[in-house]
């Protein structure tokens, strides 16, 4: 009995299961039709320019991503070196695929933070009690007495994916080991404060403020920003003075005696150098005299 009704049973259900499959078939010759018939071709150029690509989709070039440069760079020689995070060689690899000349490059580009201020250095009015944001925080008046300054609460940070940034003491801080270049850390600061700036040397000397305050304002305010004295102006005309701020010619500079002079008789310290052995930040003056004391 028990096998007469499984025979039954296969008898009945069969041609259902032969329908299925030959419709199964069928759709299935259909798509592969379809997908040879409809298929994007990709130059193969492009998909190696692609593998060439650090993928990590930065945004650093422009692009939505390594895809989109890769396909971009590939219809435009123009956008060539573009890739920070790849650098040179990355450069040098496509360069090759698409049979182009890579031309001498310039200097890779690399974020300075234009702020100096530690916590003991900054004037507070309130205690900051909001979201731990520097886009929320930058959006409240008097957060920190000076407008101007690092918020310090790590939007930057957050933002590399290189990890070549840590808050320090109250200050965003670049890790040049690490950094890339991406510029992800310029675009979350919402005060503007960090700046890629191209690094024709291994250190670079700079102006670690952007307050354009007074000299009197900023001075009570912080205990290392720029007064707008003018003392390196006198010594190099690498710098100017432009609202109440002193500014490097990054472009043209070149380390010499004046420019040393130039860091050595700024008052409140705020000429630096930043990069992968930069020398520690000097004191200000009025702190040097009293450690003297």
């Amino acid at each position: 009995m028990i096998l007469a009704d499984l025979v039954e049973l296969f008898n009945s259900i069969w041609p259902a299961g032969a329908t299925l499959l030959g419709l199964g078939s069928g759709f299935a010759l259909v798509l592969l039709i379809a997908s040879e018939k409809l298929k994007v071709e990709v130059d193969p150029k492009i998909e190696q320019v692609y593998e060439a690509l650090p993928h990590i989709d930065c945004g650093a070039c422009g692009s939505a991503g390594c895809s989109a440069y890769a396909k971009a760079v590939s219809e435009n020689p123009e956008l060539l070196g573009k890739c920070a995070p790849g650098g040179q060689q990355t450069s040098e690899a496509i360069a090759a695929i698409l049979n182009l000349q890579v031309s001498d490059s310039a200097a890779p580009k690399r974020p300075i933070v234009h702020c100096r201020a530690h916590t003991a250095d900054k004037t507070f009015y309130v205690q900051y009690q909001g979201i731990l944001s520097c886009t929320a925080a930058n959006a409240l008046p008097n957060v920190q007495a000076c407008k101007f300054g690092c918020l310090d609460y790590g939007d930057c940070v957050a933002a590399c994916k290189f990890n070549a940034l840590d808050i320090v003491d109250g200050l965003a801080t670049v890790d040049y080991e690490k950094c890339t270049g991406c510029t992800a850390c310029s675009k979350a600061c919402p005060r503007n404060l960090i700046k890629m700036v191209p690094f024709n040397h291994e250190n670079m000397l700079t102006v670690t403020c952007s307050s354009k305050e007074s000299g009197k304002s900023t001075r009570s305010m912080c205990k290392v920003g720029c007064i707008s004295c003018g003392l390196c102006v006198k010594q190099t005309d690498l710098f100017s003075v432009e609202n109440n701020l002193a500014h490097l010619d990054y472009e043209k500079y070149e380390p010499t005696e004046q420019t040393e002079t130039a860091t050595n008789k700024c008052p409140t310290g705020v000429i630096v150098y930043r990069g992968i052995s930069a020398p520690a930040d000097r004191l200000p003056k009025q702190k040097t005299a009293a450690a003297k004391t």
